[in-house]
């Protein structure tokens, strides 16, 4: 199969080399530019693991040791759930909260050095951004906020940065509102920084399609000022204008980056996975394979301009976005090094790139997929499958594949499943359609926004899935509405193939699983379920797995640390072979993704942070949880 790629030519940009941070930190939320989560440090490995203890415990709220008894007993206590992975750099630590603030702790205690407390509206709550300022300007820590601010703080004294924008902020909905200035707009996810630029997305609508701008910018560090922009939903005369009909491209809302980016400083290249365009799931009025939605793009990072993409699924009408961050490293092949990308989205298909051109290193052909039977749809015939990695995860379900658990489980999915007279099930990519159907992977995905880490020494790469299916069909609205259809079920617009009671899905386990993917060859090195079901267990049913929310890191102890699971454990596995060599329940759930630096004391530290809540987690907490081994 011929594919339809778009390169220019993709040079030494620039000799400069990422920033240089100690071997010992944990400087940005994927550890390092290209989005490893791996670190070199080796004094936990995999013979002493077993040690780890708890250092220390810092409650993101101040009233923070009460969490603990609401947690246990299955009430929020007010608290609010947390994605932030924090970082440690130069000796400190940083990190959002859920109440408002940034802190910096002390990484070896968790005691607090200071905190900033936002006017209105809350941080981008997955991390934030180091930059390690010049001659000029001190080094800052930058993040979005929930109202659409991009703030720039003293990384020192966590005041507003002087000559940022206006006292440190700057407003990000302005020039991307199309017209629309109440339509939503702010950051989940940190920024990127190349150089002197801070570069952005952006989380806005999922519905109507039209609204504000899902482009990516660039602003200078110092100033605030806008240094690039580039169109997602290209405009006439760019690069891929031609797959929006008419003028369905014209301030078309969605296909965005509202997850991680990653960089390429040798290349000057940044990597930016754009999710699906609005309206997720009815797409009359933007028929065609609608560029950059559900893209992987790479942008000269200088200048924004376009270098490549590499589309995963076209004309989206099942919200499979890309969201994680793109992992750059090298793939030997024939005896050759190349320079690669891999990304994965909700539906768990791995893309292993040449990240000089987004050639695939491993084939992708396009494969006929079901259809819509939705009036007006116009969904396209063919989506692009890579020959290898597998597809990871469930991608179809047959009425055979009921759960089979127990009795009282498996008679509620039966009836779930017969509602209406029997849901539709069917293969990958069955969309939504006028009757309810059972669609493989659900919304949530396959894997989300966590996303992946990598072994370098090893070539394998780490990735955690969860097997839950969505339930829904899609309807006309009321006359003059938009979007014109919209999905909808008998239990809400957003339900879930499972017994909502106990989180259990209504396929066989497993339900969750650790995947390792040797990058070299694009085959399984290993999987393994990953979480249990006490209830399950108790009953001598293993191997389960369970729904999971959270991301891994990888280390040259060769170990791959990950919470993520509704059982509330923290677990460490050996990189080779997937082995569970430490295992810990914490007072709540961990749904983010931990990291692991060494401190002044000289002792390696790995930490997580524990608020319960997700999609699958009734409980709450607040606590900052830091392991190390005995002293």
């Amino acid at each position: 199969m011929r594919l339809r790629l778009f390169s220019v030519a993709v040079g030494l940009l620039c000799s400069c080399a990422p920033f240089a941070f100690g071997q010992s930190d944990w400087p940005m939320f994927g550890h390092d530019d290209s989005s490893t989560r791996y670190s070199p440090l080796t004094q936990i490995d995999t013979h002493n693991v077993q040690n780890l203890t708890r250092a220390w415990t810092y409650h993101l709220k101040k009233d923070g040791p009460a969490s603990t008894a609401a947690a246990a007993a299955g009430r929020g206590g007010g608290r609010r759930n947390s994605q932030a992975t924090p970082i440690v750099v130069k000796g400190v630590l940083y990190m959002p909260t859920p109440y408002n603030t940034v802190v910096a702790l002390e990484p070896e205690t968790g005691k607090e050095i200071w905190t900033f407390k936002l006017d209105k509206g809350r941080p981008a709550g997955r991390a934030v951004t180091y930059w390690p300022g010049d001659k000029t300007t001190p080094a800052s820590i930058l993040f979005g906020t929930s109202d659409g601010r991009l703030l720039s703080l003293n990384a020192e004294t966590g005041k507003p940065s002087t000559g940022f924008g206006e006292n440190g902020s700057i407003n990000l909905k302005v020039g991307v509102d199309n017209g629309f200035p109440d339509a939503r707009y702010d950051m989940t996810s940190p920024p990127s920084i190349y150089k002197d630029l801070v570069i952005t997305g952006a989380q806005v609508q999922e519905s109507p399609g039209i609204g504000t701008s899902g482009d990516t910018r660039a602003w200078d560090v110092h100033t605030g000022k806008l240094a690039w922009r580039f169109h997602s939903v290209p405009h006439p005369g760019e690069v891929g204008n031609e797959t929006w009909t008419g003028e369905s491209w014209k301030n078309r809302s969605g296909t965005n980056v509202w997850g991680l980016m990653s960089v390429d400083a040798k290349r000057g290249l940044v990597f930016l996975p754009y999710g699906s365009p609005s309206f997720d799931f009815y797409g009359a009025d933007r028929a065609g394979k609608n560029l950059f939605g559900n893209s992987l793009v790479a942008l000269h990072a200088d200048t924004g301009k376009l270098a490549w993409y590499f589309q995963t699924v076209h004309h989206d009408v099942t919200d499979y976005d890309l969201q994680s961050a793109p992992v750059l490293m090298d793939v030997m092949s024939k005896g050759h090094k190349i320079p690669a990308v891999a990304i994965i989205g909700k539906v768990g298909l791995m893309y292993i790139l040449d990240r000089r051109n987004g050639r695939p290193i491993y084939g992708v052909e396009e494969r006929p997929v079901p259809q819509s039977d939705v009036p007006g749809e116009h969904s396209w015939p063919t989506q692009p499958f890579p020959l290898k990695p597998q597809q990871l995860g469930r991608s179809s379900f047959t009425p055979d594949e009921i759960a089979t658990v127990s009795p009282e489980h498996q008679k509620i999915c039966t009836d779930l499943l017969a509602t209406e007279g029997g849901m539709k099930t069917g293969g990958p990519f069955t969309p939504f359609g006028t009757h309810l159907t059972v669609m493989f992977p659900g919304t949530i995905g396959v894997t989300n926004w966590p996303g992946m880490s990598y072994n370098a020494k090893l070539g394998y790469l780490f990735i955690n899935t969860v097997d839950l299916a969505d339930v829904g069909k899609i309807m006309k609205s009321e006359d003059g509405a938009n979007p014109a259809y919209e999905r909808t079920s008998p239990w809400g617009v957003y339900a879930r193939f499972w017994n909502q009671e106990k989180f259990w899905p209504c396929q066989r386990p497993p339900w969750g699983q650790l995947w390792a993917i040797n990058v070299n060859t694009g085959e399984v090195a290993w999987k393994v379920p990953l979480g249990i079901i006490e209830e399950l267990e108790a009953k001598g049913i293993h191997g389960t797995g369970s729904l999971n929310y959270g991301g891994s890191i990888s280390t040259a102890g060769g170990l791959v640390f990950i919470a993520a699971t509704n059982d509330q454990r923290f677990r460490a596995f050996d990189a080779a072979t997937g082995k569970e060599l430490w295992v810990t329940k914490l007072e709540t759930g961990a749904y983010t993704t931990p990291m692991t630096f060494q401190g002044k004391d000289g002792r390696q530290y790995v930490i997580t942070v524990a608020t319960g809540g997700s999609y699958y987690d009734r409980t709450s907490g607040d606590s900052v949880i830091a392991f190390a081994l005995p002293q």
